[in-house]
């Protein structure tokens, strides 16, 4: 899938929603946001009307202990969430001004859109390197092998894992390091060119050298994404992102410039799990 049939294939869609514009969102600045969000899991609320605004091409964290609704969040910003039995969405996620659950739209366009990559990598364990960097291609119905192999070559690069693999992409996905594996994923996730780019925990399971190859593609990819990025590190939301964002039993407590969160919170909940008084 070349560029141009990506882009035609997402205008198609836009034009298809026929909705109305949200009035409150610089679309200039603004390409994702939320209003009113709420999720359930049967009876249990875990998201308790959620407003977050994610600036486009910047790396957004989201951060607070384990259970507060993180996870949920970035599942519910592209329509996973909903795949969970007896879970539900109420309010609105809204993609360049448009209501990404309303009825008529496709959520598995949504997907294509808003890419993920899960805490714990999970490259296709019968497919090769190649073969998983470009499997979101070859599901879309990708045959071409020019614009497969150009596609791998670049979505490996962007994800910082080119240079270790180039020589054995034949191989299984499986005989790569976790650091490796995770990367792997990355490009997988980048090759079907999405426009923003969900990670959940996706350094919790790695080393620090490993952590630290994660965290220089992620400083990359802002240029091209929207990243926005579930974490338990405060030390890596500190230095990835551009705007971070507080999170505690299902609420958002504060949300800011990542600089002012963290030196100047104006929450004293905020302070509290910063500073370590729990957490």
């Amino acid at each position: 899938m070349t560029k141009n049939s990506i882009s035609w294939m997402q205008n198609h869609v836009r034009r298809q929603l026929k909705i109305s514009q949200n009035k409150n969102l610089d679309s200039s600045t603004v390409k994702l946001a939320t209003k009113d969000l709420k999720a359930k899991f049967g009876k249990a609320q875990v998201l308790k009307g959620i407003n977050i605004t994610f600036p486009e091409n910047r790396v957004t964290a989201i951060m607070g202990p384990s259970g507060c609704g993180k996870t949920t969040l970035i599942r519910c910003l592209n329509r996973i969430h909903e795949l969970t039995p007896n879970a539900k969405v109420e309010g609105e996620v809204i993609l360049d001004g448009v209501n990404i659950y309303s009825p008529q739209v496709d959520p598995v366009a949504i997907r294509r859109r808003i890419g993920m990559v899960f805490q714990k990598a999970n490259p296709f364990p019968t497919m090769s390197i190649f073969d998983n960097a470009v499997a979101g291609l070859k599901l879309a119905g990708v045959r071409n092998k020019e614009t497969l192999d150009r596609v791998a070559e670049r979505s490996l690069r962007m994800a910082f894992l080119w240079d270790e693999v180039k020589n054995d992409l034949k191989k299984s996905g499986l005989n790569l390091s976790g650091g490796q594996q995770q990367r792997l994923c990355i490009a997988r996730a980048l090759a079907v060119e999405p426009e923003v780019i969900l990670m959940d925990e996706p350094c919790s399971a790695l080393d620090p050298l490993a952590t630290a190859k994660i965290e220089e593609s992620i400083a990359a990819l802002k240029k091209d994404f929207t990243v926005v990025i579930v974490t338990h590190n405060l030390q890596q939301a500190a230095r990835v992102s551009d705007f971070t964002a507080f999170m505690y039993l299902g609420q958002l407590i504060e949300f800011g410039a990542t600089k002012d969160i963290f030196e100047a919170p104006k929450n004293p909940l905020t302070e509290k799990y910063i500073t370590g008084e729990f957490g």
